[in-house]
C-alpha cells in the first residue's frame, strides 16, 4: 500500500492498489472528488486486527483524508472489526472475541457456567486470511452481526497535524512522537 503522504500525484494516479479503490468509489479524487457520485453509502476498511492491519488502515485513512476528505466528513468511511480470538469446544457454539478484555469476560462467563479453561481450544486470528469463509462472514461482513466503527473527523486540522506528523518524511519530529507516547502503549503485538 502506498504511503501518499510522501508520495507525487502521479505515483498515487497509477497505483495499482489505489486505482481499484478509486474506481470503486467512483467520486474521483483530489480537487476532482465530487462526494455526489459516491456509488456506496458506506466505505467498510478491512484489514487483520493486528499491526499490519492497522499500518494498512492507517495508510488507507491516511489516502481517504487527502484525496477524498468530503467522503470522511460525510461520515462514510468505517473501520470492520474482525475477532482476535475464537473459543471452542466440542458440542459449545464457537465464541469470537475482539479484544484482550473480550476474552477475559469470555472465559469468567464460561468458568461461572461451570466450563474450566482446560479443555478449550483457543485460536488466535493473525490475520482475515486464517478465517474460512463461514466464520469471516459470520465475524466481519454480516451487516446483522458485523461491528463497524465510524471513521469521525473531529477536529481537521489536529488529523492534519497527526496525519503529516505520523505519515510524513520528517524523521525527527516523528521520533520524538513516538519517544513521547510510548509510555501510553497498552497492546502491543511483537
Amino acid at each position: 500500500m502506498l504511503n501518499v503522504e510522501k508520495s507525487r500525484a502521479d505515483k498515487i494516479y497509477g497505483n495499482d492498489k489505489l486505482q481499484p479503490v478509486i474506481l470503486a468509489i467512483g467520486a474521483g479524487i483530489g480537487a476532482d472528488f465530487d462526494i455526489t457520485k459516491i456509488r456506496y453509502g458506506k466505505v467498510i476498511i478491512m484489514a487483520d486486527a493486528d499491526v499490519d492491519g492497522a499500518h494498512i488502515r492507517t495508510l488507507l485513512l491516511t489516502f481517504f483524508f487527502r484525496y477524498m476528505r468530503p467522503l470522511v466528513e460525510n461520515g462514510n468511511v468505517y473501520l470492520a472489526q474482525p475477532p482476535l480470538y475464537k473459543i471452542s469446544k466440542k458440542g459449545m457454539e464457537d465464541i469470537y472475541c475482539y479484544t484482550d478484555d473480550d476474552l477475559s469476560k469470555a472465559y469468567k462467563e464460561l468458568e461461572e457456567k461451570g466450563i474450566p479453561r482446560e479443555g478449550l481450544g483457543l485460536q488466535r486470528y493473525k490475520g482475515l486470511g486464517e478465517m474460512n469463509p463461514d466464520q469471516l462472514w459470520e465475524t466481519t461482513m454480516d451487516p446483522e452481526k458485523r461491528i463497524l466503527i465510524k471513521v469521525k473527523l473531529e477536529d481537521a486540522m489536529k488529523a492534519d497535524e497527526t496525519f503529516t506528523l505520523l505519515m510524513g518524511d520528517e524523521i525527527e519530529p516523528r521520533r520524538k512522537f513516538i519517544e513521547e507516547n510510548a509510555k501510553y502503549v497498552k497492546n502491543l503485538d511483537i
